[in-house]
């Protein structure tokens, strides 16, 4: 039996959406580009889970994934406020717990400069990042041509979601400053 799409989720004009009540009229195209980042976030933190699961860690969640390969970008050591900032993680104490969850593991180990630490990854963190890269080749690659024109249109989205990341950002602090 084939599932029938969930009427709510279909308002009239065919839009698929989350939340019908929050269409816009200046841009319902929003609602379902939101609705569209909904599930594509669920499904890219699934990926990255069970990636790293089948590299070899497991229960590890989407933001100990995110840290632990931002930490071993560019082999360079990084701060926690860098860490944060880079991936636009406002509680400084996520990033810290999933640090300390990834040192527990060997997977990173800090160093004291000052009053500050800097993090790094261990060679077991190096070899998880590399397991990871070799499981996405073989998984997730096959379903991408390489073809120029598909390498074009994924540039072009990965701008419009830097650009959108600062209208969102922009919109959050607005609202933080009219919140009663």
């Amino acid at each position: 039996m084939q599932k029938q799409p969930d009427q709510d989720a279909m308002p009239s004009g065919g839009r698929i959406v989350s939340s019908q009540h929050l269409i816009s009229p200046k841009s319902p195209e929003l609602s379902e580009f939101e609705f569209g980042m909904i599930i594509a976030w669920h499904g890219f933190a699934r990926w990255m889970m069970r990636c790293m699961n089948a590299a070899g860690v497991k229960d590890m969640a989407p933001t100990d994934v995110l840290v632990l390969h931002h930490v071993a970008h560019r082999g360079t050591e990084k701060r926690l406020s860098d860490i944060c900032f880079v991936l636009n993680i406002e509680d400084a104490h996520v990033v810290s717990y999933s640090l300390k969850k990834l040192a527990s593991l060997g997977l990173v180990r800090s160093t004291r400069q000052g009053k500050e630490a800097f993090y790094t990854t261990t060679d077991a963190g190096n070899t998880m990042c590399e397991r990871y890269r070799d499981i996405r080749e073989a998984c997730l690659m096959p379903g991408f041509s390489g073809a120029e024109s598909e390498n074009q249109m994924i540039g072009e989205l990965a701008r419009l979601l830097r650009t959108l990341s600062g209208r969102y950002d922009q919109a959050a602090r607005a609202a933080s400053t009219s919140a009663p």
